[in-house]
């Protein structure tokens, strides 16, 4: 290994520090591939395209196969739309003649638009409340069914005009495509100001970390052009694994979240070099062997847990794995190749834009080691056996509340509360026609529809379904004689209580069926709807979740092992990962499951978690958890190879890393927390889950548990048996030689393996 040379300057090993040390002497040319990829990817991206995940693709078992029936047979399922009428007084019922009147006048409306078609009377198809108080007029919107909310607005105008002109009369409509319209209206802006509020939001944050424009902009500049290339690649990937819109969000979290980390990290230890006296190119080359290779260990771990979604089987959770793990990757790379070259080519005018007061306060207190960070570790050092007891048992007591999760796809009233005046109309449809927003349909597929033996089996399935109690009716037959397929609309009893409709959809599923049309050959009838839809998804989600779970982990303790040539430092990342995580998970249960403090976060007790977010934030947060952990224990077994003891390294890793890891930490938290601001509870559950969790790791797992765990263990830190030593030695690459401050080797030792 090649000695120190003068002025620090030094000739190192591994991929970050070759990368850095080419990108400094080749300055332009890494900067102009780093543009042309950007612009390429982009370009590419936008010329193919991005194919979007189908519904017919979102989920395996019976919902897949009724899609799949229905495309096949080229059915254009339209947008279907309902109005309810209601009496205001109990005593006026839908037999009354005003009320009749009413009817014939929505009927009229909705149909001189001219954007609906098969208008139907409650009269007609029995759609009458057993009350008699409120009835149903059911149309479908005219073109596709995914653009209809663009269009429904005409018809949302007819219906408002009869109401003004019945006021004894609640006149309301509800529907796939009315839903969309107010969903977008109330929250498509809302989605868009938090993702774009998150940019200003982080520079903000730099801007007083870094004291100075330019080093501010640096790593929300690698983030932006990370987040774009990636987009461009979606679109190339989406032709292979199909994207999503979903998948574009959660890809703009991470990308900001880790591109702005990355850039933090290997800035923050640049400058800290020539803050100590090296010249820029030695701060540039330590900066690339040590942080750069954090980076690397850390970008890598944190792909493979992203790569942990694509175990679950479900087209959108693919997506927002292979988006995420895209991000990472291409930020990565950029902050160990255009970083350094930037920053060789900005050389000391990455200052410039210096704020007076910010510098004034980094000359008073010293840019390297954080004064509250070092009074905290002097105390856990001092009896670190006391710090782990009381900081597990409180990590414990408040992961505790998770044992009792229960994860459920949210209702429309559980997502939205009383935001949304179209709640209400869905709560009043269900309370008049249990089932009624949420059927179950029975997609039957036979030889030939018609067949004496079919048309039977189709009247005893509407029959027993009743009579079983599954559904109080009406159940209604759509037959399509040229595709021989018949769609069958079933109101489940139980309505928007998801577990007692899914109750009755089990019933039809395990007993109307097979006693119907299951006794005739050929005949398919694979049920679904959102009720099965959602059911068919949480036994999928479930089924996923111990493969999931053993990837992340089992791969994420291999690359630590790898990285560090460590069995505790292994095992000790995946406890305090866990830790961190089950925390999480007790958080979110206390506020929105069982609603303590919700209202502090404007959230509300909606008694569930909804069931993607759990698997959601394993890998997430294990994956971004990452990034702090191997950031601080490569500081730690730098300072312990320059000859420190253990303690004393970890003293010094933990208080020299302090302030970046704080500052990386406060940007996740605002980002994530920008979309706990959201209205709709999921995204609230989202941004308050990875936020709260980013705040317990940054903290209490980095800044105690981590320090005193290391402390009790001593020399141990380092313990790799006789029989892991065949394992490759990725140590070489932070060789003492690398970090050696210019005192010489004398301080230098060698970590026991």
């Amino acid at each position: 290994m090649d000695p120190v040379k003068g002025n620090g300057e030094t000739r190192v090993r591994g991929l970050a520090a070759r990368a850095g040390g080419w990108s400094a002497r080749h300055r332009w040319a890494a900067v102009g591939i780093w543009v042309l990829f950007v612009v390429l990817a982009m370009g590419l991206g936008s010329a193919a395209g991005r194919v979007d995940v189908d519904e017919s693709d979102q989920l395996k078992g019976e919902t897949h196969t009724a899609a799949q029936i229905i495309d096949d047979a080229g059915i254009k399922q339209p947008a279907s739309e309902t109005v309810l009428l209601q009496a205001k007084d109990s005593s006026v019922k839908a037999t009354d003649a005003a009320f009749k009147a009413a009817v014939t006048d929505v009927m009229k409306a909705v149909d001189g638009t001219g954007r609906v078609t098969d208008v139907t009377s409650p009269y007609v198809t029995g759609t009458i409340s057993k009350d008699g108080r409120s009835a149903l007029v059911q149309f479908d919107m005219r073109g596709d069914s995914e653009t209809a909310g663009d269009r429904v607005q005409p018809v949302l105008d007819a219906v408002a005009g009869v109401q003004k002109a019945h006021g004894t009369l609640r006149i309301e409509e509800i529907g796939g495509a009315s839903m969309n319209k107010q969903y977008d209206d109330a929250f498509g802006k809302d989605f868009q100001r938090a993702e774009y509020s998150a940019v200003p939001v982080a520079f903000g944050i730099l801007l007083i970390a870094f004291g100075a424009l330019v080093a501010a902009l640096l790593p929300v500049g690698l983030a932006i052009t990370a987040i774009m290339a990636t987009m461009g690649l979606m679109g190339l990937v989406s032709h292979l694994q199909p994207m999503s819109d979903t998948a574009s969000s959660v890809m703009l979290l991470v990308g900001m979240a880790v591109g702005v980390d990355y850039c933090l990290f290997y800035l923050r230890r640049e400058r800290e070099e020539r803050e100590a006296g090296r010249d820029a190119g030695a701060a540039l080359r330590i900066a690339a062997a040590t942080s750069g290779r954090a980076i690397i260990v850390s970008g890598v771990t944190v792909c493979v847990a992203m790569a942990g979604m694509l175990f679950t089987g479900l087209a959108e959770f693919e997506a927002m794995g292979l988006a995420s793990l895209m991000v990472v990757a291409v930020a990565m790379v950029g902050s160990v190749t255009v970083l350094p070259a930037l920053l060789s080519l900005l050389g000391h005018r990455v200052e410039k834009g210096r704020i007076p007061f910010l510098r004034r306060r980094e000359r008073a207190h010293g840019p390297s080691e954080s004064r509250f960070w070092t009074a905290v570790l002097r105390g856990v050092l001092a009896r670190p056996l006391l710090c782990v007891v009381v900081a597990t048992a409180a990590l414990l007591a408040v992961a505790a509340p998770a044992l009792g999760m229960k994860t459920s796809q949210l209702t429309l009233d559980q997502e939205f509360g009383n935001s949304l005046p179209i709640v209400q109309t869905y709560d009043r449809v269900n309370q008049a026609f249990p089932g009624g927003s949420e059927p179950a349909e029975v997609v039957v597929r036979a030889k030939d529809i018609n067949a004496p033996e079919v048309r039977q089996a189709l009247t005893d399935f509407k029959e027993r379904a009743i009579s079983s109690g599954a559904s109080r009716g009406p159940v209604d037959i759509r037959l399509h004689d040229a595709q021989n397929v018949a769609l069958v609309s079933v109101p489940l009893v139980g309505g928007s209580d998801l577990d007692k409709a899914g109750k009755s959809l089990q019933k039809l599923r395990d007993e109307v069926r097979p006693a119907t049309l299951g006794k005739v050959a050929g005949v398919q009838a694979p049920i679904t709807g959102n009720v099965a839809g959602n059911q068919d998804f949480n036994d999928q989600l479930l089924g996923s979740v111990v493969p999931v779970f053993a990837f992340v982990v089992v791969f994420a303790f291999l690359l630590m092992l790898l990285s560090f040539r460590s069995l505790t430092v292994a095992i000790t990342s995946i406890v305090l990962n866990l830790l961190s995580v089950g925390a999480a998970y007790g958080i979110l249960v206390a506020v929105f499951q069982h609603g303590w403090g919700a209202s502090l976060v404007g959230a509300q007790g909606v008694g569930a978690i909804v069931t993607w977010l759990p698997l959601f934030l394993f890998v997430i947060l294990f994956g971004l958890s990452m990034d702090y952990h191997v950031f601080v224990v490569s500081r730690i077994r730098e300072a312990r190879l320059r000859g420190r003891s253990t303690r004393d390294a970890i003293r010094h890793g933990v208080v020299t890393t302090a302030g970046v890891v704080t500052s990386a930490a406060v940007i996740m938290v605002a980002v994530f927390a920008i979309f706990g601001t959201l209205s709709m509870q999921s995204m609230k559950q989202m941004g308050v889950g990875l936020a709260a969790a980013v705040l317990i790791d940054a903290t209490i797992i980095r800044g105690v548990l981590l320090p005193a765990v290391m402390a009790l263990l001593g020399e141990r830190n380092w313990y790799l048996p006789d029989w892991l030593r065949w394992l490759p030695d990725l140590t070489h690459d932070e060789s003492p030689e690398a970090v050696a401050p210019a005192a010489g080797r004398g301080e230098q030792d060698r970590l026991p393996v």
